[in-house]
């Protein structure tokens, strides 16, 4: 009982300091341990469960895999592998120091950087954008509705877009109705070569886009509020945010394989494939961070979710509320908090997760806070049965679970 008052009276005291905008009295030494410890594994534990795993994991990817999967229990990894080349042209093997191309996965870091501001007192999430961002067109959009996707903004990867299209119906040749595209404009770009942050920005300034909803009426996943977020982490530290974030993140937790791909690394450029296995080759939205390149391998992303997990880089009160949902259930459970998927299943654990698709990149990381059991699988050729790798949560669970994940 006194610990479920205690846990009641530290959700309140943590509502009220959010509803605020801003920070939690949180002494920023201390708040970098916590007293959680993992259990360590028993030798017979760990050998049932990496067989286990493998069982499944090759039941579920099978020899289309390409790519690297770590699954891990109390911190300790039970299984891992790593098949296919990170460069096809030059047979270059996949291994445990090649960096994968995360994709959306990518807004866990970016929102977990700004929830580390918000502890510093250094960022509102109640605040308007344009308190960080002036010029900002959509006056009523606050940083806590990017965070959340509920700011209604329109996505960049559509509205930058020079050649537009309208679904219409029509009739085919056998008379049946049928969707098809119609060219409705074809404008002129943006600007030549590749875009980066602040264009997305200054193409809202000038061009002003319709946005996708009012802000915080309806969920729209859109990457432009990383994008933007990004931006706001900039204006806040005096840091381009792949230097901030090196940094703050990766090089503290060891992460040595980990960086942003931008403008100024494009020779580390590594492409990714289709299906067909034709590569993809750079394009204008590939320097834009914060929605997408981080750029990270599997045994990275385990010093990440042992760093969350152990609290050493946000307080445990800070991820509760990151982990709250912020948008209402679906029929499917889905759900989103402050930088995290999750999937809420009545009388099942809460599995707070991410997956990521970007050119042919798929990219799933789900971590069950209460079994202290982590999944990451990233891929470089396009697989879409990579997203079922959710399902080796089974494994730690003891049920047995179908639901898809979002991508």
């Amino acid at each position: 009982m006194i610990v479920r008052i205690s846990l009641l009276l530290g959700v309140f005291f943590l509502s009220c300091a959010c509803g605020t905008g801003q920070g939690p009295k949180i002494n920023t030494e201390t708040a970098l341990t916590s007293n959680f410890t993992y259990k360590n594994l028993g030798a017979g534990e760990k050998e049932k469960l990496a067989e286990e795993v493998r069982a499944k994991y090759q039941k579920l990817l099978g020899k289309n895999f390409s790519g690297e999967i770590v699954v891990a229990k109390n911190g300790e990894i039970v299984f891992e592998d790593y098949k296919g080349f990170s460069n096809y042209a030059t047979k270059s093997l996949i291994v445990a120091e090649t960096p994968i191309h995360l994709a959306s996965i990518s807004k866990t870091f970016t929102g977990m950087a700004a929830l580390k501001l918000w502890e510093q007192h250094k960022l509102d999430l109640q605040a308007p954008v344009t308190k960080y961002l002036p010029n900002f067109p959509y006056t009523s959009v606050t940083i806590q509705q990017l965070l959340s996707h509920r700011s209604g903004l329109p996505d960049y990867t559509y509205f930058m877009e020079t050649h537009k299209y309208l679904a219409i119906k029509t009739k085919n040749k056998k008379g049946r109705w049928v969707k098809k595209l119609q060219l409705i404009s074809n404008d002129a770009p943006f600007k030549q070569g590749i875009y980066n942050n602040k264009d997305v920005l200054d193409f809202m300034v000038a061009k002003h886009p319709a946005p996708a909803a009012m802000p915080d009426r309806v969920f729209k996943y859109c990457n432009t509020n990383y994008v933007m977020l990004a931006l706001i982490i900039e204006k806040i530290t005096g840091q381009d945010f792949p230097t901030y974030m090196s940094e703050t993140i990766f090089k503290p937790l060891k992460m040595n394989n980990t960086y942003i791909f931008n403008t100024k690394v494009v020779d580390k450029y590594l492409p990714s494939y289709n299906a067909k296995m034709q590569p993809y080759r750079i394009e204008k939205y590939d320097c834009i961070y914060g929605d997408k390149n981080v750029y990270s391998t599997a045994r990275d992303m385990l010093l990440w979710d042992k760093a969350l997990t152990q609290g050493s880089f946000l307080a445990p009160s800070t991820l509760q509320m990151a982990y709250e949902p912020k948008s209402p259930l679906t029929r499917n459970y889905h759900n989103y908090g402050l930088g995290w998927r999750m999937l809420l299943k009545p009388n099942e654990e809460k599995l707070i997760y991410h997956n990521g698709w970007w050119h042919g990149n798929n990219t799933v990381f789900t971590r069950l806070i209460g079994e202290t059991a982590t999944i990451i699988i990233l891929g470089n050729k396009f697989n879409k049965t990579i997203y079922k790798g959710k399902e080796l949560a089974s494994i730690f669970t003891g049920k047995e679970d179908t639901t898809a994940l979002v991508e």
